[in-house]
């Protein structure tokens, strides 16, 4: 049995899916034409600060959070119709969790070359 490897699933989903660079992505969330996601886990958040502006969804959650028919369905917390944007720490749990929105159907998708630890060098504001 052949096991794939998570580098070999980040490699497959970054071929599949839009990668944004910081500067793309801050102009997308200024402009109000996409849902900026943070995929980390809650004791990230705590211990690494947050970017203003985004949605926070657990990515155990995410797929849960956004589908309609789920009891987790989180009515009103993202604008469906905008480009879901997502991110994590550095950018490989972000590019799965893309290609996940992917094939359940989302066309507008895409995650944050280098993440968070991107992001808080770049024009984001950590709280």
């Amino acid at each position: 049995m052949k096991i794939t490897t998570s580098a070999e699933l980040v490699d497959k989903a970054l071929k599949e899916i839009k990668t944004l660079t910081i500067d793309e992505a801050h102009s997308k969330m200024t402009e109000g034409k996409s849902n900026i996601i943070d995929i980390r886990d809650i004791r990230e958040l705590q211990n690494s600060g947050r970017i203003e502006g985004a949605v926070h969804i657990p990515r155990g959650m995410l797929e849960f959070w956004l589908d309609p028919e789920s009891a987790y369905f989180k009515e009103g917390k993202l604008d469906l119709n905008k480009e879901m944007v997502l991110f994590c720490a550095g950018g490989f749990r972000s590019a799965l969790a893309a290609k996940t929105l992917k094939d359940m159907g989302f066309e507008k998708v895409s995650h944050i070359d280098g993440g968070f630890g991107a992001m808080k060098q770049g024009k984001f504001k950590v709280i």
